[in-house]
């Protein structure tokens, strides 16, 4: 755009960030227009909806994350009066003042049956359970995919990267690459939950109480005489907590001036935290610097990497005994990224997860619902339903999908993953603490079996469906076999 404006013609600048009174239109259109049409015909029919996903884009397992952010939508939702003024103004003559009154008055008198987060969860089973009326559940859809695909597809992430790690720590460096501002602070808490150790992130830190972390950038070494400058000028800002970034110019020199750095700091009663690579051959130059530093004196001063790194080069350096205290690991964290980055195989950055409704009530009977389509990877399993797991000597050994009422095999200890999170439009849950959190999903993959986590030629969990659900499924293809005759 060209030309300026007169100063009594500029506008504010808009920062886009969510307005709270506004969260409620964080909806597709469609949800709206069919919302309008159940109110217009008094379809108030209770239902329930799954949240589910299809297929695992990578690996064999998912950690469900977002319920948080989820409940909180729920428990909030309504459209305030400006933004029903606003839909008034520019959505012609869709809605009317009745409508806008629903709006404005939501509130939510249904139940939220949920795995929560941090739950190992697998294709097919239902995640979450919304049951309230189908004019109201349906205005959750977009938001709740929204919240859920990506937190659960970067706790995921976090957790393939943390396994492969070792042990070491591994940090979340993803805030610039993230795919949005609510994705980098969504993601971090995701990241967190899947088990790093902190984030450069500050105001994830500040909003979620995650560990930020971080060293210094090759700028703060640029805009110095000399790389040694630089490093005496951080280490006196910072003597008890510096991390020099050794690779600007030559690694290795980098290396040798930050032994002198080390010794410096020794002489005024500190040590030299750490080194960070950020370029090269990560398991050559990690060597090489391991051998300066240990010769050095600095054999207590660790080596941190970063650059383009995932679980499978992690998982390749240390194969390799690369002497790598740490890991920052951004891009390929913080968009989930679908990718193996030794076979250059990969798809999507995304997952796939849907909001589907499995069950209406007529009168005091419940019908199944079920999605029939000529493509068959697109069917829905019908019915509410409920997770069930069992474990034996600390592992997880099956689970089994069943109608909500229906109990599985008795022969053996089940226990159930969907529990109750708001009864009856009243919070019953009382939200953990990210730290948690944290510590319960750290005990889910603990108890997965070892071939469900291989980041190559992962073994399939046995998922089964009950006898109830089978019968159904059967029953409604049969049904719509005789219907279509």
């Amino acid at each position: 755009m060209s030309g300026s404006l007169n100063d009594d013609d500029k506008k504010m600048s808009r920062s886009g960030l969510i307005n709270f009174n506004s969260i409620g239109l964080f909806l597709d259109y469609y949800e709206l227009t069919m919302a309008k049409a159940d109110l217009d015909h008094k379809n108030f029919n209770i239902i329930t909806e799954n949240y589910y996903v299809r297929k695992i884009p990578q690996g064999a397992y998912l950690v469900s994350a977002g319920l948080e952010q989820v409940i909180q939508f729920i428990e909030n939702f309504k459209i305030a009066k400006e933004d029903t003024e606003w839909l008034n103004s520019t959505s012609g003559k869709d809605f009317d003042e009745k409508f806008y009154k629903y709006l404005q008055d939501f509130k939510f008198g249904g139940d939220v049956y949920a795995a929560p987060e941090g739950t190992v969860i697998f294709p097919n089973e239902p995640i979450i359970n919304i049951t309230g009326r189908s004019l109201d559940i349906q205005l959750f859809e977009t938001y709740l995919l929204n919240v859920m695909n990506y937190q659960t597809l970067i706790a995921t992430k976090a957790s393939r990267v943390v396994r492969s790690a070792k042990g070491k720590d591994v940090i979340d460096f993803g805030a610039r690459r993230a795919h949005g501002r609510d994705a980098a602070i969504l993601g971090a808490r995701a990241a967190f939950i899947g088990g790093v150790t902190g984030t450069s992130l500050v105001m994830a830190g500040r909003i979620w109480d995650i560990p930020y972390v971080g060293t210094m950038a090759h700028k703060f070494v640029q805009d110095r005489e000399s790389e040694l400058n630089a490093f005496r000028e951080y280490a006196e800002s910072f003597p008890h907590n510096s991390i020099l970034l050794i690779d600007t110019y030559d690694t290795l020199k980098g290396a040798r001036n930050a032994c002198i750095i080390g010794k410096e700091l020794r002489k005024k009663g500190f040590e030299l935290k750490g080194v960070r690579l950020d370029s090269g051959n990560l398991l050559d130059l990690s060597e090489k610097v391991r051998k300066i530093l240990d010769d050095g004196g600095l054999t207590q001063t660790k080596i941190f990497a970063s650059n383009d790194l995932d679980e499978f080069v992690i998982e390749k350096l240390l194969q390799e005994n690369a002497p790598i205290d740490g890991f920052g690991v951004g891009t390929r964290l913080i968009t989930g990224a679908n990718y193996n980055s030794i076979t250059h195989e990969g798809n999507v950055s995304a997952l796939n997860g849907i909001y589907k409704i499995v069950e209406r009530i007529e009168g005091d009977t419940a019908i199944p619902k079920m999605k029939m389509t000529d493509d068959i990877s697109k069917a829905t399993l019908p019915g509410r339903k409920q997770v069930y797991r069992r474990s034996e000597s600390g592992r997880f050994i099956e689970d089994t999908i069943t109608i909500w009422d229906e109990k599985p095999d008795s022969k053996y200890d089940w226990h159930p993953l969907l529990i109750p999170i708001i009864k009856n439009g009243k919070p019953i849950f009382d939200f953990p603490s990210l730290d948690e959190i944290k510590e319960y999903t750290v005990d889910q993959i603990r108890m997965l079996p070892d071939g469900v986590k291989k980041n190559y030629g992962a073994q399939e969990y046995p998922v089964k469906l009950s006898n109830q659900i089978n019968e159904l499924i059967n029953n409604i293809l049969q049904s719509d076999k005789d219907n279509s005759q």
